[in-house]
């Protein structure tokens, strides 16, 4: 804790970070909010929930195009954890907001519930079992700005808010834009990428709007892998995934009378490709001198808002709308085999697909109270949301017998076509009984029809002591509902079983298969929690803030995807069930309790040397260690352990439990420098054998910036300026026994293992 203290003093006293001029203090002090609160006119410092507030130009500041990666970058709350050789999570990688579950985030667009990606994490991972909201789909490019409300928010949202919101605020700009172009490359010369963004703003009518942004671009992959020591040559991928990517969005209003007509559209097509598992030469006569199969998902997702918000009499103010989201990713593996198959196997495969489609419609009823007390608000809603799921098999010769070698084709038990509906209505009061004092209350009832109803209640204070300190806290409870990919996601493979050798079947099973029920499954509950915070805020000065908050998060009935069970004892209770087309299974369980608690710190101060030179300071830390108050084990297969070692520290140690965010930016005349520093800190995971801990990194970023005149700006930036690798893994013999000695890094550094990187920009303004 001491160390933890003395880096955070050491940042602040020495100023290693920040925000451009107009991004720092002033975007939490001046920018109104519309997160964590319905009243109008509150801004992040007035707020009585911790809220930060990220602006376009600082995300591209980071140097990162990735939206998920950005926020990353400048926000010490939310990890990005850089998997790399497991295919579901490699291809959609997830944020994560005070080390909770990436699902138990609720990402917003505009105010508005988004949707998870179709893809299911069932590798072992940061996140596995759950489907995330993939950021990736929505490019920086169409930003405005980024509101991150760091507390428990399900009374005032619903389900996923359990860790807090991500609320991303498109642009909205009636003229002017502009256009991007970046490259760049590691110093291993892999990784090469290029990128091409753009922002137009058109005027509709009196007062309204059409933005339209995009970008594209190409990331080749990166190798970190080692010489196999089996074959003299590189059999392994260990990086990132190499990808394709276009996305458009587009938003619009148009003043119609008292009101607005407003809408957006977010498209996005992402071809990505993961090396996976290499099978060694002679495993398959098509491939004699061994191969190295490549999995190739196709993620179309896409996503549209409509809606009418308007003024009614008597100070009422209205918003309908609904919501649109789909995510679907189509599967195929190449250069590969299917072992079972010999020398009549195919090289590629359609290994099937999951679709996932969420229609969200909201009705909201708000008003000022300006005659009670010294103000306030009232708000109260109505939403209804309908939610689809289905898995597409994979083609015959994907699934027979050990099916293709990397990703057996999706092989669902049953047909798998699953939909729900959900209702909900919530009540949102803030008032001031005297003007230094906002005291809020909100409540909240969900009805889903496949697990019934649930009540959730938030409270909230904030004092002004002076008018530089204040003092905020909050109590909520919160739920998840499991999601339709954990409640129905099936598929059965063949695998080897060990050092035998021997074909068994292996399957993930939803809790009401006989195969799952026969080794203890019961029907899935929504996870509960119990969430506090309290802080204060301290403003000196307008250009100076400082913001500290204590937390805790308990959640009960934690939804988890078991590890697949075998042994004898299963083998047993399978047999008594009467299956014996099984000998290896896995299932979703409400196996455990945990607890998050830690405490935030942000400074953020702007300020001027001179006429021509400014400068900005930002400096966030977080600690938020995550620890099991009681696990489960098996009811009927007594002494069965659900979840091991390695899916329990996924779930509480796996991710940096501190983390430093600095950043501090130079204004002088036409140019503009940059450095941002990242200290993650200690994390356990146990990658490939036993727990292993790994030690905590700095990461410094720097750039500059050079404006040619009015419209050109030309930057040119470093990454990893230490060209920092998190800590290898121990040579124990089953690295070298399984995999030569090729494998060198796990799946969770927050970030990656591609090294130095260097990369140029240049911007037109139009």
């Amino acid at each position: 804790m001491r160390k933890d203290l003395l880096w955070v003093t050491i940042a602040a006293a020495t100023a290693v970070v920040a925000t451009p001029m107009e991004a720092a203090a002033d975007d939490q002090a001046e920018n109104i909010i519309v997160t964590g609160t319905r009243a109008p006119n509150r801004t992040a410092l007035t707020s009585s929930s911790p809220v930060d507030v990220i602006s376009a130009e600082r995300l591209r500041q980071t140097g990162f195009s990735n939206l998920a990666q950005a926020l990353a970058a400048v926000e010490p709350s939310i990890d990005f954890p850089h998997a790399a050789t497991t295919p579901t999570s490699a291809n959609t990688r997830p944020i994560t907001l005070r080390g909770l579950s990436p699902d138990e985030t609720l990402v917003l667009v505009n105010g508005k519930r988004w949707h998870n990606s179709a893809v299911l994490n069932t590798n072992f991972a940061v996140g596995r079992g759950s489907a995330p909201f993939d950021l990736s789909t929505i490019p920086i490019a169409a930003i405005d700005h980024v509101e991150i409300l760091r507390d428990g928010a399900a009374a005032q949202y619903g389900s996923d808010a359990i860790a807090g919101v991500v609320n991303i605020i498109l642009k909205s700009n009636k003229s002017g834009g502009f256009v991007e172009a970046e490259t760049g490359v590691t110093e291993q010369a892999d990784g090469a990428n290029g990128g091409v963004s753009f922002n137009k703003g058109y005027a509709l009518g009196q007062g309204g709007h059409l933005t339209v942004s995009g970008y594209g671009d190409y990331n080749e992959g990166t190798n970190r892998a080692l010489i196999d020591q089996r074959f003299g040559r590189v059999t392994y991928s260990i990086g990132d995934p190499s990808d394709l990517q276009g996305n458009l969005v587009a938003d619009a209003a148009v003043p119609v009378g008292t009101g607005e007509l407003y809408g957006n559209i977010i498209a996005s097509r992402k071809d990505s490709g993961s090396p996976v598992t290499f099978g060694v030469p002679g495993s398959s006569p098509i491939h004699p001198n061994g191969f190295t199969p490549i999995v190739e998902p196709i993620v179309w997702d896409a996503g549209t808002t409509g809606g009418f918000r308007g003024k009614l009499p008597n100070l009422f103010r209205f918003d309908i709308s609904n919501t649109f989201g789909l995510s679907n990713a189509d599967f195929s593996v190449n250069d590969t085999a299917n072992l079972s198959l010999g020398a009549a196997s195919p090289s590629s495969f359609d290994a099937g697909s999951e679709t996932y489609l969420q229609d969200v419609t909201d009705f909201t009823l708000s008003r000022p109270l300006p005659e009670v007390w010294a103000g306030g608000n009232i708000a109260a809603g109505l939403q209804y949301r309908f939610e689809n799921y289905g898995i597409g098999q994979g083609a015959p010769n994907s699934i027979v017998g050990a099916g293709s070698v990397g990703f057996p084709g999706l092989n669902p038990f049953v047909p798998v076509n699953a939909d729900r509906s959900a209702g909900a209505g919530f009540v949102d009061l803030e008032v001031n009984p005297v003007k230094w004092l906002t005291l809020g209350a909100a409540g909240r009832y969900d009805r889903y029809s496949d697990f019934g109803g649930d009540f959730t209640w938030k409270t909230s204070a904030r004092a002004e002591v002076t008018p530089w300190l204040a003092l905020r806290g909050s109590a909520s409870t919160g739920f998840r509902a499991p999601s339709l990919q954990q409640e129905y996601y099936t598929s059965v493979t063949t695998v080897a079983n060990g050092a035998s050798g021997s074909l068994v079947n292996l399957g993930i099973f939803p809790v009401g298969n006989p195969v799952a029920i026969a080794l203890g499954a019961t029907p899935l509950k929504p996870e509960k929690s119990h969430d506090y915070t309290v802080g204060a805020v301290v403003t000196p000065t307008k250009h100076f803030s400082i913001t500290a908050d204590l937390f805790r998060t308990d959640i009960d009935n934690r939804i988890a995807l078991s590890d697949a069970e075998s042994g004898s004892a299963v083998t047993s209770a399978l047999a008594g069930a009467g299956i014996s087309s099984v000998q290896q299974a896995a299932f979703f369980t409400n196996a455990l309790n945990t607890r998050t608690e830690g405490y935030d710190l942000t400074l953020a101060y702007n300020g001027s040397i001179d006429d021509d030179t400014g400068y900005n300071v930002s400096v966030g830390y977080e600690r938020s260690p995550t620890k099991v108050r009681s696990l489960a084990g098996d009811a009927k297969v007594p002494g069965l352990s659900l979840l091991g070692t390695h899916s329990l520290l996924l779930l509480t140690e796996a991710q940096p439990t501190n983390k430093l965010a600095t950043q501090f930016t130079l204004d002088h005349g036409p140019y503009t420098g940059i450095m941002n520093v990242t200290r993650y800190g200690e994390y356990t995971d146990a990658p490939i054998s036993g727990a292993q801990k790994f030690s905590a990194k700095t990461i410094v970023d720097l750039s500059l910036s050079s404006h040619l005149g009015p419209r050109f700006t030309v930057t040119g930036g470093i990454l990893n300026v230490g060209n920092v690798y998190p800590d290898k893994l121990q040579n124990t013999s089953l690295v070298f026994s399984s995999f030569g000695g090729s494998f060198v890094y796990g799946e969770e550094s927050p970030w990656g293992t591609a090294g130095r990187t260097y990369y140029v920009r240049l911007r037109i303004q139009l």
